[in-house]
């Protein structure tokens, strides 16, 4: 027996970003690169070769972290000093950034394969690393000028009211039934 109510309709899912969409495919398309990579050279030299290449991939990006968080750990106590004896520490100083794709570059060539390890070896290079910086500075900069407020997902959701203003108002409901006697006012609501 129906009662001529609607069935309601379960909640839209929220379209899945691009990332999300084309991440496991681009991940998926590298490692069958590096595997058709690696057939391809050891076919063309022996697996003696690609396992010593694969081992200085491994040692070289070992020692470029290490450079990279021994260089980066220095700056911070340099700052901390600086700001320690009252000097406000300079907040650009050249060749400050960097730290960051070298680890990335680092992390490329510990990865096994041939691909990520020249494409760690071209983020160890100062042109390319401050051209992806200056890029990537850019996208952020596009994509927070972009961003409209409460797009954190539910974190915005559950601290405001869903109001346009997001403003609260504190109070008390207070409700009239009829036949009951009049109550005295209440003391005010405070912090």
């Amino acid at each position: 027996m129906t009662t001529g109510a609607q069935t309601p309709l379960p909640p839209a899912r929220p379209k899945r970003s691009r990332l999300r969409t084309f991440l496991p495919l681009g991940v998926a398309a590298w490692f069958v690169l590096e595997i058709w990579l690696l057939t391809l050279v050891a076919g063309a030299t022996s697996g003696l070769v690609i396992f010593l290449v694969l081992l200085a991939g491994l040692v070289l990006g070992s020692v470029v972290i290490k450079r990279a968080g021994r260089r980066a750990f220095r700056k911070l106590s340099e700052a901390l000093q600086q700001q320690q004896s009252g000097v406000m520490p300079d907040a650009a100083r050249p060749g400050s950034e960097g730290n960051g794709l070298m680890m990335l570059g680092g992390l490329l060539l510990i990865i096994p394969g041939l691909a990520s390890d020249a494409v760690g070896l071209l983020l160890l290079l100062p042109p390319v690393q401050k051209a992806v910086s200056r890029s990537a500075e850019r996208t952020f900069e596009r994509k927070l000028s972009q961003a409209r407020p409460g797009t954190l997902g539910g974190a915005f959701q559950q601290a405001r009211m869903h109001q346009p203003d997001g403003k609260v108002v504190q109070g008390e409901v207070i409700r009239d039934e009829p036949g009951d006697a009049a109550q005295p006012p209440r003391p005010p609501l405070t912090h």
